[in-house]
């Protein structure tokens, strides 16, 4: 039987922000090592998907659509990144780590790079994630 797709047990989703300045000051204060992994990932999802909407919550950035929840989840640890799909046991192929949701773990800049990454983001626009509060 196929897991349904959730987020963090018991964790109350992040609310979706105005814009991309939340996630950007995120982004600045990753390790400065990851520093440059975190900022290109950032940028293949933001070209590879229109309409999104970003949160961080828990020293983690959300990246979301209206109608599917958060999809992608970007998590900085001091020598890799953790890149999170939410629905990523639908992909074809799925990300190498976890069930329901997975994710691959990225150390350098040419890991960020491999084509299967880009197709991760890709396919994950596709696919319901962890539904958001909806606005009261």
């Amino acid at each position: 039987m196929r897991k349904t797709t959730t987020g963090p047990s018991n964790r109350k989703p992040p609310e979706p922000a105005a814009g991309h300045a939340e996630v950007a000051d995120w982004l600045a204060h990753a390790m400065p090592g990851l520093q440059p992994i975190v900022t290109h990932l950032d940028g293949v999802i933001r070209s590879s998907i229109p309409d999104l909407r970003y949160a961080v919550k828990w020293k983690k950035a959300y990246y979301g659509l209206p109608g599917r929840g958060w999809i992608i989840e970007m998590v900085a640890y001091d020598v890799s990144v953790n890149l999170v799909f939410f629905a990523g046991a639908r992909f074809d192929p799925p990300p190498p780590q976890g069930e329901g949701s997975r994710y691959v773990k990225i150390r350098t800049l040419d890991e960020a790079r491999a084509p299967e990454i880009k197709a991760w983001i890709e396919q994950s626009a596709r696919h319901p994630g962890w539904p958001w509060p909806e606005p009261a």
